[in-house]
């Protein structure tokens, strides 16, 4: 999450985690685990990390602090050898009770701009809210448009629809995602390629399309139950399959000394 403790000393999604101070991780629980890695504010942990490209294991020192999940942030760039930035880049964190205002807030005021096309960055977002993403994709396709399908295992179906203003209806948009893109990021992807043929740049998604519900039993414990899976408006199953991208790009670690470029993001400007 950014600037937060973990992304100021360079950790990245999808990090394994070797050990924690001095204790392995091979045997633990993501819950066993996360008990070890939090503790009081300013004190300090050290995380063995491997990363893929990497040959070995290196360590992280983070001094515990809060943390604030960011929801969304957002500018005008400009385009390929153009000076007005007639671009807007809207980065989406999570799909939690703000994202549908701060999402409003950010749009009116590039469509006063004068912006000339939408990049919307979903990359490590993991989710939330159904009715958010159903909100958003609003802003993109037309009212009563299927944003995703909900499918039982009986075979009968239900369609969620738009319900929105369209104002971005003629704008061309580009969807960025990778492996952390996931849920409700999966669903407003899939929507916008199927019905505005929006083209997703990144790597393959997450995968988690399945709808869930929780039971209460008698000795007061919970069961959560898989009862649907999410579909894209073409028919596409998110779940275990994921969507892969129109264009494939892979982020590349820097050599030491050098500055990060998000080679994503630039091809999707």
């Amino acid at each position: 999450l950014k600037d937060n403790p973990s992304e100021r000393v360079g950790l990245k999604a999808g990090d394994i985690i070797v050990k924690v101070d001095d204790t392995l991780m091979a045997d633990f629980t993501v819950e066993e685990a996360v008990k070890i890695i939090r503790g009081e504010e300013g004190t300090v942990v050290t995380l063995l990390i491997m990363r893929e490209e990497w040959n070995e294991a290196k360590e992280f020192e983070i001094t515990r602090a809060t943390v604030i999940i960011p929801t969304l942030e957002w500018e005008m760039i400009a385009s390929p050898g153009q000076e007005d930035k007639n671009i807007v880049y809207i980065q989406l964190y999570t799909f939690n009770a703000n994202a549908s205002s701060l999402f409003r807030d950010a749009v009116t005021e590039a469509l006063f701009s004068g912006t000339k096309g939408v990049i919307l960055d979903l990359r490590n977002n993991s989710g939330g809210f159904l009715d958010v993403a159903i909100n958003l994709a609003g802003w993109f396709i037309d009212k009563g448009d299927t944003v995703t399908e909900e499918r039982f295992r009986s075979g009968e179906s239900r369609a969620l629809v738009a319900r929105g203003n369209a104002a971005l209806r003629n704008l061309p948009v580009v969807v960025l995602v990778n492996g952390g893109s996931a849920s409700a990021s999966e669903i407003l992807a899939g929507a916008l390629r199927d019905l505005r043929g929006a083209k997703l740049v990144g790597e393959k998604t997450f995968g988690k399309g399945s709808v869930q519900e929780l039971e209460t039993l008698k000795d007061g414990s919970t069961l959560k139950i898989s009862t649907a899976e999410w579909l894209t408006p073409a028919g596409h199953s998110i779940d275990k399959e994921g969507l892969e991208p129109d264009i494939e790009v892979a982020l590349e670690e820097p050599a030491e000394g050098e500055e990060f470029e998000d080679a994503q993001l630039k091809k999707a400007i």
